[in-house]
């Protein structure tokens, strides 16, 4: 393996040299796996391992980008492989909402709707409510759009906790306004109607 990821270059074997063994582990066993699920990945996994596994992402992607990368078309298919081995682990465990930009903004380039498709779904199940503000937040479209997406979909209830924070309010405030409109929520449309009566004292 170490091998391989030195023919990758020098920025993409340094941050391979830099992984804790753990982390290098994880992608040691998905490279193994004939497919990358949550039941072959269960070695240990914290937010250090995100930013790590993230740092060789971008790497990985670099090094494919580089103009007149002579890596040969073998150790080309094979860099793709563990590149997409990285973000397949990656989007089974990530609960950071930078990583998670991340994963969508490759997607999207790589026009692989499908996993934008996965990724949206994993949001709601794996990401805090806040979290979920931030990446609405985003200056990316599509993350900033499934997000606002994800936020429509909590309970009304979980939305009027937000609205208490500072930062996150208005963004609640709109996720409660499209509960209202685009699926007929009376309950949130009780509230949006209570905050603009309290808006316009």
């Amino acid at each position: 393996m170490s091998l391989i990821i030195e023919d990758f270059g020098g920025r993409v074997a340094t941050v391979w040299s830099e992984l804790r063994p753990t982390t290098r582990g994880l992608v040691e066993r998905a490279l193994q796996a004939s497919n990358v699920s949550s039941s072959q990945v269960r070695a240990p996994y914290d937010p250090r391992a995100d930013l790590e596994l993230s740092r060789l992402l971008t790497a990985l992607d670099d090094r494919a980008l580089e103009p007149g990368a002579s890596l040969g078309s073998e150790k080309g298919d094979q860099l793709k492989h563990v590149a997409d081995t990285c973000a397949a682990v990656l989007q089974e465990k990530t609960q950071s909402a930078e990583v998670f930009s991340q994963l969508v903004r490759r997607a999207e380039q790589q026009r692989d709707y499908r996993r934008i498709d996965v990724l949206a779904d994993a949001l709601t199940s794996r990401f805090a409510p806040s979290e979920i503000c931030e990446l609405a937040r985003s200056e990316d479209v599509v993350v900033r759009a499934l997000a606002n997406e994800a936020l429509a979909q909590f309970p009304t209830t979980v939305l009027v906790g937000l609205l208490s924070d500072p930062v996150d309010s208005e963004i609640a405030r709109d996720a409660l306004r499209r509960q209202a409109m685009e699926y007929g929520s009376e309950e949130a449309r009780r509230i949006v109607n209570a905050l603009d009566q309290v808006d316009e004292l």
